[in-house]
């Protein structure tokens, strides 16, 4: 599902990482780049891409693309998540945890862009192992898509609503 140009306006864009690499030939090094970027609107919507080319524009263009092709939707509940959550991949393991209001965004650089883009403002995360931009990025997203709304927890349990969310990330 591709967003409408009026969609794509209002979309956060966060570069995560560029990489310079380098290939020699007889005449001498042939440099090409990698960007690793994160889009979300603000809303509980969010993608990441990788986009390589010979100039960083076209690299960073590339990755805005087919991260807005691969958005997937996470649930956000009062500014935060519903339960905590550890996500992993590769040497990378990200745990998610939720903040009462005020918290704020306690992550490091590749995590916290993740969480702007996604409208998160109360959370607290740890990158446990690896902290390689590619898979943290691809650990947090891990993480991101196996949390699950109370809502989505109560239809599937048979429960009422408000016995699911007793004691699960809200502030006391």
């Amino acid at each position: 599902m591709v967003a409408s140009p009026k969609e794509q306006e209002q979309l956060i864009e966060k570069i995560i990482f560029i990489n310079r690499v380098a290939k020699v030939h007889k005449g001498g090094r042939r440099f090409r780049f990698s960007a690793l970027v994160v889009v979300g609107d603000g809303a509980g919507r969010v993608g990441y891409g990788l986009g390589k080319a010979p100039e960083v524009p076209d690299a960073i263009r590339k990755a805005l693309e087919k991260a807005r092709k691969n958005m997937i939707t996470v649930p956000v509940i009062k500014g935060t998540i519903p339960h905590p959550i550890i996500g992993e991949y590769g040497a990378a393991k990200v745990l998610l945890k939720p903040g009462p209001p005020g918290t704020g965004v306690i992550a490091g650089g590749t995590v916290r862009a993740i969480m702007d883009a996604v409208g998160i403002r109360d959370v607290v995360t740890k990158c446990i192992r690896s902290t390689n931009p590619h898979n943290v990025v691809k650990a947090t997203f891990r993480a991101l898509e196996l949390l699950q709304s109370p809502e989505h927890v109560a239809k599937k349990r048979n429960l009422e609503l408000e016995e699911v969310g007793e004691g699960h990330g809200e502030a006391a």
